[in-house]
């Protein structure tokens, strides 16, 4: 910075002398004395000339402030007209193509690339909620990274994500990593002995569910007609309910000892008190233990934790 300075008032005061002799009065090195031109001909204090022995005029602080903040107006406005194109262009589509897709209560949509491309869209615009049940999970790689990069949109945008998963595609290595990955981002997964079916629900205003007749992962149904979307919905809300958080993302191990004989008592219909009695331990330490209990097992009460502690052969 003290090298800029030194040359940018040299060249301001003596416009004839020359770089190498500027350099030699000033006893810099070569490379300190070129990267003090580059800095001073980016902050425009420098400009290019024939005018001059050195082939540079030094410019006023003024004038180069003048031309920055002209430069910098510049760049706004070609923004402002960016932006302004693409307001427009977005406004065609609302008003020309929006309407031929919304029309309609249902839509059959065929082809994977165009699944895809439907379910990122419903990514993007998810507000509040997407729900989904995931029987037949694609355990290809570019299957799994895809599903990854469109729940992560949904994610990024405080969308509450909860999905249901065959428990048996959690013994796939690569559906336990995809999960896995979908925990650490935020999503609430949940594995289920059987599904029915594939589907989606986001927002409570749309729908995706399999064509019927077709086969898996060809075809997809559309709904945005409220009443089906609620009750498409519903039916996810039933098989949630019943299901539970595998012990693969619970972040430990089966219980040890001590739970174990709580969730077997617990099991057998004993209140807190009796466990405290027949354990001697305090009621205060029973209700401790319960509570670990079905936090790790993601149960919503004791009668659930009993039932998914007894799915993953804790007792």
């Amino acid at each position: 910075m003290e090298t800029s300075t030194a040359v940018y008032a040299r060249l301001l005061a003596d416009p004839g002398c020359t770089l190498a002799g500027l350099r030699g009065e000033l006893g810099c090195g070569e490379q300190e004395f070129a990267r003090a031109l580059e800095e001073l001909q980016a902050l425009g204090l420098l400009r290019p000339t024939t005018a001059t022995t050195s082939g540079l005029a030094a410019v006023s602080v003024d004038s180069a402030v003048r031309r920055l903040l002209a430069d910098s107006d510049r760049r706004l406005a070609g923004l402002l007209g960016e932006a302004r194109r693409t307001r427009e262009q977005v406004e065609h589509l609302h008003s020309h193509y929006l309407p031929l897709r919304t029309a309609a209560a249902h839509e059959l949509v065929r082809g994977p690339d165009r699944i895809a491309a439907l379910l990122e869209d419903a990514a993007r615009s998810a507000r509040t909620e997407a729900l989904s049940l995931r029987p037949g999970q694609d355990q290809s790689e570019a299957g799994l990274a895809g599903k990854l990069a469109r729940e992560r949109i949904a994610l990024a945008h405080r969308v509450a994500l909860r999905t249901v998963y065959p428990a048996a595609a959690l013994h796939q290595p690569a559906v336990l990593a995809h999960v896995q990955a979908l925990t650490a981002a935020g999503a609430s997964i949940r594995v289920a002995h059987t599904l029915p079916l594939w589907l989606i629900v986001v927002d409570t205003r749309l729908a995706v569910l399999p064509a019927p007749g077709e086969p898996p992962g060809t075809a997809a149904v559309v709904v945005r007609d409220p009443a089906v979307v609620s009750v498409v919905r519903e039916l996810f809300e039933q098989f949630w309910a019943g299901s539970w958080v595998p012990s693969e993302l619970l972040g430990r191990a089966a219980p040890d000892d001590r739970h174990r004989e709580v969730l077997r008592l617990l099991a057998a219909g004993l209140t807190d008190q009796a466990i405290g009695r027949k354990l001697e331990i305090s009621d205060r330490t029973v209700r401790r233990l319960v509570a670990d209990l079905t936090t790790a097992l993601g149960a919503q009460s004791r009668f659930q934790a009993g039932v998914h502690a007894t799915r993953l052969g804790w007792i």
